[in-house]
């Protein structure tokens, strides 16, 4: 896993958390190859994909869970992904969560993002 993830991010990688917490691609290849956190779920749903030119935005609904240090979690929160096509392929350059989900949320997302992929006012 740490070496998939060595070669997918980007040497200037940062992830955001919604609790402000930053990650580089170093904390994240090398919490991989600890298993530092160990997961029974990671699935994504509600996914949408935009691409502009050499760059490609994966927003989608995540949720997970397993253990972090031995402390288990069980969360859903929404990310965006970007990526960037370089001559050798797709990097992983910058990701942004948001803070676990705590209610049902209406889905108007896709409405949403359809108004924001072709430039309209919501």
């Amino acid at each position: 896993m740490s070496a998939t993830m060595d070669r997918i991010l980007a040497d200037d990688f940062v992830l955001v958390t919604g609790s402000g917490q930053v990650y580089a691609k170093a904390d994240l290849v090398n919490a991989a190859r600890t298993d530092q956190e160990v997961y029974a779920h990671n699935e994504d749903s509600e996914r949408t994909v935009r691409v502009w030119g050499d760059t490609a935005v994966v927003t989608a609904k995540l949720w997970e869970k397993g253990t972090d240090n031995g402390k288990p979690f069980d969360h859903t929160v929404w990310f965006s992904d970007t990526y960037v096509r370089f001559p050798k392929g797709w990097r992983y350059v910058f990701g942004q969560s948001s803070l676990p989900l705590t209610l049902p949320l209406p889905n108007k997302t896709e409405s949403a993002f359809q108004s924001s992929a072709t430039g309209e006012a919501r």
